[in-house]
């Protein structure tokens, strides 16, 4: 997730901070001045008349801010739980009572990628975007969306604008690389694929699209060794254990495969659903192929 929230809170709040209230209070209340002492006979003195309850004291712009930067904790919180309907409500909280904050708007934007309100989290990104065009975040974000809906060159454009404002970013071309495979443009995307791993070497999934689009090139030996490098590095590695599974099965290793296999089930089960595995995960069609043909024989 991203958090460049509290630095335009930051922003916004200094806005806010144009005379402190103090000194606006100090300012209405009248002199008070001593009485002039009287010469004539002392007469009782009369009682002051009541005052009024004084003011509760309003919030300040630290206030605030710590306010707004436990809500955030909250629904980075609730991000990590899995609870995405519940992120998107303290993110509209935030927008509630800050509405120029561009992070605010890019992150109720993501819970709703995760809640596949797709549409909803594109405008959720164009108002980020108009809050703050020159941050990277939230165009990054929205390829994302655009890349569920299908809109791959749409995507595309969006990761070639944060590589025009942050040439180094390694998951701009992890994201470009998986909308140009939407394309079928496999060598473009394995390009795009290794520039990712060699700025983030441990980028993991940056790694195994790498994996896959070398194998739906048919450098298949090439492939098999950076999945079983990924799998001693990161056992869970679902993903890979799965992808061992169907190269290992096509090259004849059926022991072995099958061990990948118990492994890869025991951590997800998905990667028994060949739509999952095309529609949501998005392996190349060689690879789809080769799970399909151990799973048919496997039944």
């Amino acid at each position: 997730m991203i958090r460049f929230l509290f630095v335009l809170l930051s922003v916004l709040l200094m806005s806010v901070l144009t005379v402190p209230p103090s000194l606006v209070l100090a300012a209405e209340q009248a002199p008070v001045t001593a009485s002039t002492p009287s010469t004539t006979p002392a007469q009782p003195e009369l009682s002051a008349p009541p005052t009024e309850a004084s003011a509760p004291p309003q919030p300040t712009a630290l206030d605030l801010y710590k306010q707004l930067d436990a809500i955030a904790d909250k629904a980075f919180k609730a991000t990590n739980e899995g609870n995405f309907r519940t992120a998107e409500d303290y993110w509209t909280q935030i927008i509630e009572k800050l509405p120029q904050t561009a992070a605010a708007w890019s992150n109720r934007g993501n819970a709703k990628v995760s809640q596949n309100k797709l549409q909803s989290a594109l405008v959720d990104y164009n108002k980020a975007i108009e809050l703050a065009p020159d941050a990277p975040d939230p165009y990054l974000n929205r390829g994302t969306a655009l890349e569920g809906l299908g809109k791959w060159e749409e995507a595309i454009a969006d990761y070639n604008r944060v590589l025009e404002l942050d040439p180094k970013d390694p998951a701009a071309f992890n994201n470009r690389g998986n909308a140009e495979a939407g394309l079928g443009q496999w060598e473009a995307a394995a390009a795009d694929y290794k520039q990712a791993t060699e700025l983030a070497r441990d980028y993991a999934f940056a790694n195994a699209n790498y994996a896959l689009a070398l194998y739906q090139l048919g450098q298949h030996d090439q492939a098999v060794r950076k999945m079983r490098n990924l799998v001693r590095k990161y056992p869970q590695f679902a993903d890979m254990r799965a992808a061992l599974t169907a190269t290992l099965w096509a090259q004849g290793k059926q022991g072995e495969a099958e061990s990948q296999w118990v492994s890869a089930v025991g951590l997800d089960s998905r990667y028994k659903d060949l739509k999952w595995l095309k529609d949501n995960r998005r392996w190349p069609p060689e690879m789809v192929a080769a799970m399909e043909k151990f799973l048919k024989l496997k039944a």
